[in-house]
């Protein structure tokens, strides 16, 4: 039997340098390309705009590329091809006429619609026959126009009828507001919205429902709004406003039963003090004139007194210290003349 050393002398390779060669082919991988990127701009179109599906980041070494309608590499989805090194340019069974493919790879949709929402694929191939997918979402909406706003009465009465109220058209992929004097409309008792905001119900509508009513639809890209609404309410214009309830109207009826009373109060008391206040004056002037008439017939007792003077008689009973006689009287009355000089 050899020994080893004669093996590795024979030319096999030793064990280690099998391991080494192993190692090498594990860390070591061929050189990749760089991944295309794609981006769509819009990506959110409105409906009639054009969009470029715009590819950079791309490597030199790129013999063709390939457009498809959806996520899938398929025949009959192809859009349109470019091939690098005759620059001939083939369209596919879904080309609409509206596609137009550039050398970088980057394709120009023309007028999109509706339908033409969905995913788009770019498929890359490079020298060494390696190829790269890469894909984009489109989102085209319709273009808005202005919305109206019907009714299925126009000229409901007052406290009977429920109204209806509905935004045109119906359009799929949009929200509905409703707006109330430019104030946004949420539900209440009386104000019913439907599940997808369309319409808007009025429950016994009253006189202050009349409006204006608009309503606006919104996509990603737009918005539109409708011209004001007005509602036509019937009522008795005999009866009170029905806004307000009816602890609010009693509440009123008080307040104004109160306000007469203490107006009548305030007549009352202004009335009260001016008559006595004017007999008080007709009780001095009284006073006045028994006063100057007392004076007049004594001015011709002293004719050249320049003052006048006013006389007023106190009596007096004056008890004598006299033992009383049967001749006189047991007290005498004298009276005592005082004079007021009046200035």
């Amino acid at each position: 039997m050899e020994p080893a050393s004669a093996l590795s002398q024979r030319g096999h390779v030793p064990w280690q340098g099998f391991l080494l060669s192993v190692s090498l082919l594990t860390f070591w991988s061929p050189p990749t390309t760089a991944k295309p990127v794609l981006e769509l701009m819009p990506s959110n179109a409105t409906e009639g705009n054009d969009v470029l599906f715009l590819v950079y980041n791309r490597s030199d070494d790129l013999v063709g590329y390939s457009w498809y309608k959806g996520q899938t590499v398929d025949r009959n989805s192809q859009i349109v091809s470019y091939n690098s090194a005759n620059q001939n340019i083939t369209n596919g069974p879904a080309h609409s006429g509206r596609e137009t493919i550039y050398p970088n790879g980057s394709l120009l949709f023309q007028k999109v619609i509706p339908k033409d929402t969905g995913y788009y694929t770019l498929h890359v191939l490079n020298a060494a026959l390696q190829s790269d997918l890469v894909t984009g979402q489109l989102h085209v909406y319709p273009k808005l126009l202005k919305p109206t706003v019907t009714s299925n009465n126009s000229d409901p009465m007052e406290h009977k009828d429920t109204v209806v109220l509905t935004c045109e058209p119906e359009i799929q992929d949009v929200t509905y507001l409703w707006l109330i004097n430019s104030q946004s409309v949420e539900n209440s008792t009386r104000l019913v919205l439907s599940e997808d905001n369309r319409t808007l119900t009025l429950l016994n509508v009253t006189r202050n429902d009349a409006g204006p009513y608009e309503c606006e639809i919104r996509n990603p890209v737009s918005a539109n709004r409708s011209d004001p609404f007005y509602l036509n309410v019937v009522y008795d214009a005999t009866q009170g406003s029905s806004g307000l309830s009816d602890g609010a109207i009693a509440g009123i009826v008080i307040g104004v039963l109160a306000g007469i009373a203490l107006i009548a109060a305030l007549v009352y008391f202004l009335y009260i003090r001016k008559t006595g206040g004017a007999s008080d004056q007709r009780d001095l002037t009284d006073h006045k004139l028994s006063a100057s008439n007392h004076s007049q017939g004594h001015s011709d007792v002293a004719p050249n007194k320049i003052d006048e003077v006013a006389y007023s008689s106190l009596n007096f009973n004056v008890q004598e210290s006299k033992k009383p006689t049967s001749a006189s009287p047991s007290s005498t009355i004298e009276t005592v003349y005082s004079e007021v000089k009046k200035k």
